[in-house]
């Protein structure tokens, strides 16, 4: 084993490297496909798994819990809960011009549900909630944070992804 030099500089961040977070949220909520050709155009469900990736500079405040991270993770967590996941869990997310299912879905009393203006495929609902999250994350929290990508699985070997560029 080599010995390590106490005084050898190392370069506090990597050159031009990009700082990132991801976390990881899982949820289970019900959809169709309306003029789908296949099965999907009946109502079904998945266990969604969402991934919500931060970019921002290190918090180097002394003293402050979160010094040294991007975002604490417990926080990542906490606001997507809070503004997508608690909201969409146990729903059926339904398109709003989906008039069958929308009118038989309000004949439930007390059904959670989530109209959208938009068919509720994967790559639209990755959409919406980078849209929802962006605004929940960026240049609130954090130093220089904003909302990277959000990645959503909608089964394990199926998934879609909005990036910023």
């Amino acid at each position: 084993m080599a010995a390590v030099d106490a005084d050898a500089q190392i370069p506090e961040y990597p050159l031009n490297a990009v700082q990132t977070i991801t976390r990881k949220l899982e949820f289970d909520a019900g959809h169709r496909i309306p003029d789908h050709r296949s099965q999907c155009r009946n109502l079904h469900g998945h266990r969604y798994v969402l991934e919500i990736t931060l970019q921002g500079d290190l918090v180097d405040v002394e003293g402050a819990p979160d010094r040294g991270m991007v975002m604490d993770f417990a926080d990542v967590k906490a606001l997507a809960m809070e503004h997508l996941v608690n909201k969409w869990d146990h729903a059926f997310i339904v398109y709003e011009g989906d008039v069958k299912v929308r009118e038989f879905l309000q004949t439930l009393s007390d059904h959670k549900t989530v109209v959208l203006d938009r068919i509720p495929t994967v790559e639209n609902l990755a959409a919406v909630a980078f849209n929802i999250l962006a605004e929940v994350y960026d240049a609130h929290y954090g130093v220089n944070l904003k909302l990277k990508r959000v990645r959503l699985y909608e089964t394990p070997n199926c998934w879609a992804d909005v990036a910023r560029g």
